[in-house]
């Protein structure tokens, strides 16, 4: 039995040139350096293989670009437009080439809420109207919630907060 041919990937001049800049840029996160010479590869006629191979990655990564890609092609801007507007064309790829986001709880707390349970840590318990010299966890999640800075915050989410940071 035969095997499945690759979607076949197809790159603009103006695209090929965006994906090898990336490629070559010393400053390029190289998840988008890993993604950039996925399609450059696959644009050269390379099998899911043979690039999953070549830049030691598993075949089922070089299936999702090679997807998103060809999903993604219609909504890129093209030659004609890219004349007018020199250098605009960096941004959607970018955008493509990025991590999608995940499913998940989002965050319980801002990052203002963060901060200011923070700030709240750097400020003399003493001024606060608390009887310590010093603050603990649980006497700053306490102090937290009566300044109305969060609803609820266990003594646990609050050291997380100060080892983080």
């Amino acid at each position: 039995m035969p095997s499945p041919t690759a979607l076949p990937i197809q790159l603009t001049f103006s695209e090929q040139a965006v994906l090898e800049k990336i490629v070559r840029s010393h400053t390029s996160e190289q998840r988008l350096v890993r993604r950039a010479q996925i399609l450059l590869k696959a644009h050269a006629g390379d099998s899911n293989a043979a690039i999953a191979r070549a830049l030691d990655v598993n075949r089922e990564t070089v299936q999702r670009w090679r997807h998103r890609w060809s999903e993604a092609a219609t909504t890129l801007p093209d030659e004609a437009d890219e004349a007018e507007d020199q250098g605009s064309h960096d941004d959607p790829i970018h955008a493509l080439l990025m991590d999608r986001p995940r499913p998940g709880t989002p965050a319980t707390f801002s990052a203002e809420q963060v901060v200011r349970i923070v700030a709240l840590a750097c400020e003399d318990p003493q001024t606060a109207g608390v009887p310590v010299t010093e603050w603990t966890p649980r006497e700053l999640a306490e102090e937290a919630m009566r300044r109305g800075i969060v609803e609820q915050i266990s003594a646990r989410s609050v050291e997380r907060f100060l080892k983080g940071g």
